[in-house]
């Protein structure tokens, strides 16, 4: 039932997993004691604790001041975009692999513009890349933490920070590879506005009917195709409404059209209203931004950007999801994945993004941070990796202590702090490990297992990895992949004993699948993330994302069965 509510995706999955986790508890499955015993998990504590040293990361410039020195300002279109993958590869595996793709993929735009080529060129490999980079290290992503977890539980011991490298960064290579010599030529060029050759990128925006002109909807439809205005849906008070050629539009009446003009230029060429004035500020700039997963603004309403800065910067068109739902914004709440063209001051914007979470598309708006601030900041975060992988301190004492001397450093800043956990995220482990563990002491691992035993007798150790790496990838693009985590890594222990193998290569094998969605936007948030700057659709991604698939499966049952 768990796994049916994730997979309809019609409820938030940290919802979920607490409501399942209260049903178990019901029901007996897990004890009332244990209940909430997996907030105090260390995969929860460590992957809370990576996340605010990733903030502060991001914060201090020190990723950027890396890409800034390696990325060569003289050299071939393919050389550059090899570059460009490897760092986001190399970031993820140290740090959110959002916040990976959010210092590089202004990096990207610019690369793609200035070679007067669609962003879309390169923005799905960055995305596979960051995501390959998360298989490489303990805290790559939160489901190497679970199954981790796993490990202990059932081997005494989790895994230790680089254990997963060998296999990880193999298929970090190999991947990369394919997306440097391959994958990037397949990516489809299609016109996103972003490209160096198109002024505007498409908006999406309102006009509206002025009061002392009323005019045929036919006149209007007329007007609009002469200057290159969709027009989208027209919305009278809170209902849309569908017009005849002879209706007169109303006034007060709410146009919705898509163009790539100036909206203030555009309701001038069609004797329609523009109602937001443009900012009085001296830098005032219009920047297309898209709201990454964990932003403080998902759920609220497009007004909340200028209730959060006293009206000094204001969404002033929104883009693809709103030419989809053809509503107001009003009437909309933003989304991860949205994208949303912010007007005011460009210090004021530069500032709000980092709050915010916004990923710059148009403009680069955050200016290069002191060396000094950034080289303290890695110095504290090394010295976390190296007590966790040499010398054997827990990851979530290591990591707690960086962020704790990160916080008192105000190296975030304090409205940060808690705004850098991705709560949900949070929720949804300590939910979902007690319900995992219930997985495995009730017995229905031990009988998913036996299944996949079946099938698997007799099969080399080759194809055996292979096939449950091909199944957790499966679950993965489906469910995410904390829950893929959670329910195969119980399944791997199980089915490893019963056929006499490895269990470290059995969970590794989980590992790699658990992160290896390059099918679908769904499944990773990055994937979401560059579907709009992009300008992709659903069946883009298999495009690429398909060999590669092919190629990590293999990979890994390949490194795996020596």
């Amino acid at each position: 039932m768990t796994l049916v509510a994730f997979v309809s995706d019609r409820v938030r999955p940290d919802l979920v997993a607490v409501v399942s986790l209260m049903i178990a508890v019901a029901i007996g499955l897990v004890p009332g004691k244990a209940a909430f015993s997996g907030f105090a998990d260390s995969a929860v504590i460590t992957v809370a604790a990576v996340l605010i040293i990733g903030r502060a990361v991001e914060l201090s410039g020190a990723a950027s001041l890396v890409v800034r020195a390696v990325t060569p300002t003289r050299a071939p279109l393919a050389a550059k975009m090899a570059i460009l993958l490897a760092l986001g590869a190399v970031l993820s595996a140290f740090m959110n692999n959002i916040a990976a793709l959010a210092i590089i993929m202004p990096v990207m735009i610019r690369l793609c513009r200035d070679e007067n080529i669609s962003p879309a060129v390169g923005l799905m490999p960055l995305s596979f890349a960051t995501i390959l980079g998360g298989m490489t290290t303990l805290i790559g992503t939160p489901a190497n933490l679970i199954l981790s977890s796993v490990r202990e539980a059932e081997l005494g011991e989790g895994f230790h920070f680089f254990d997963m490298t060998p296999v990880g960064g193999a298929v970090t290579v190999a991947g990369l590879a394919y997306l440097m010599i391959v994958g990037w030529r397949l990516a489809p060029r299609r016109d996103t506005g972003a490209e160096a050759g198109v002024e505007e990128p498409l908006r999406v925006f309102e006009l509206h009917s002025t009061e002392n002109l009323r005019l045929r909807w036919a006149d209007v439809q007329t007007r609009l195709r002469g200057a290159e205005i969709a027009q989208l849906a027209v919305w009278r008070g809170h209902e849309r409404v569908t017009l005849a050629d002879d209706d007169i539009l109303q006034p007060g009446d709410t146009v919705i059209v898509s163009a790539r003009a100036d909206p203030w230029e555009a309701g001038g060429k069609v004797d329609l209203r523009y109602d937001i004035p443009r900012s009085p500020a001296a830098n005032a700039v219009v920047s297309r931004l898209v709201v990454a997963d964990g932003s403080v603004l998902e759920g609220l309403s497009y007004n909340a950007v200028e209730a959060q800065t006293d009206g000094d910067l204001r969404v002033i068109a929104g883009s693809l999801r709103m030419a989809r739902e053809r509503k107001p914004l009003g009437a909309m709440h933003i989304q991860a994945g949205d994208q949303l063209f912010i007007q005011g001051s460009g210090d004021m914007l530069a500032s709000y993004a980092r709050y915010a979470r916004l990923l710059e598309v148009d403009r680069k708006i955050t200016a290069a941070p002191p060396a000094r601030r950034a080289l303290l900041v890695l110095a504290i975060y090394t010295a976390a990796v190296v007590a966790t992988a040499a010398f054997g301190v827990s990851p979530a004492l290591s990591f707690v202590t960086a962020a704790a001397i990160m916080t008192a450093a105000r190296f975030v800043p304090p409205l940060d702090i808690y705004q850098s956990v991705d709560w949900p995220t949070v929720v949804l482990l300590g939910a979902m490990i007690p319900i995992g563990q219930s997985f495995d002491s009730s017995g229905a691992a031990a009988i998913t297992a036996s299944w996949l035993t079946e099938a698997l007798t007799g099969v080399s150790p080759f194809w055996a990895l292979a096939a449950l790496t091909a199944a957790t990838a499966v679950f993965s693009m489906f469910l995410n992949n904390v829950a893929t985590a959670v329910v195969m890594g119980a399944v791997a222990v199980q089915a490893a004993r019963a056929l006499g193998a490895d269990v470290d290569a059995f969970l590794l094998a989980v590992l790699i699948g658990a992160s290896s969605d390059f099918l679908t936007p769904i499944g990773h948030h990055n994937n979401m993330l560059v579907m709009g700057p992009g300008g992709y659709r659903f069946s883009d991604y298999p495009r690429i994302g398909a060999l590669m698939m092919l190629i990590v499966i293999l990979t890994t049952a390949f490194v795996l069965s020596r």
